[in-house]
């Protein structure tokens, strides 16, 4: 336990610096869009928190693959229950999405997670036959 709070730390401070990055990215879209001319400091101050802390869990949170002796599925569920409850608490700390919404950002989240293993087991899965095929080959 203590090497996966250690690598979660590491993979987190890593991660963490992209938060505010991202956020200025969505600020400059949000103003070409709605024309904003000013945004109060107090909601930039904690939009800049709430991105940084977001993107150091979830950066943290994959030292669950590497650091602890669980099967894939399990990894991946808990990756995706802290994902989710990651970005729904801040979501809703910064009125990012209106409470009457949290059914629809469960399903896009849900959808957006699943589609993105759905990749990673397609290209492990053409890999690993590829190698498979090479050696059968080589013996």
């Amino acid at each position: 336990m203590k090497a996966f709070f250690k690598e979660f730390l590491k993979r987190g401070f890593i991660s963490a610096w992209g938060g505010p990055f991202v956020l200025a990215i969505i600020y400059l879209i949000v103003e070409k869009i709605e024309n904003i001319e000013t945004i109060p400091v107090n909601e930039v101050s904690l939009g800049i928190i709430s991105i940084t802390l977001m993107a150091f869990t979830a950066g943290g949170i994959t030292a669950i693959y590497r650091s602890e002796k669980l099967p894939v599925v399990s990894s991946a569920l808990i990756h995706a229950a802290v994902l989710y409850l990651d970005y729904l608490f801040m979501y809703l700390l910064n009125d990012w999405i209106p409470r009457s919404e949290i059914g629809v950002f469960t399903a896009i989240f849900a959808a957006g997670f699943a589609l993105i293993w759905l990749f990673i087991y397609i290209f492990t899965r053409r890999k690993t036959d590829s190698i498979n095929r090479l050696r059968k080959e080589n013996n």
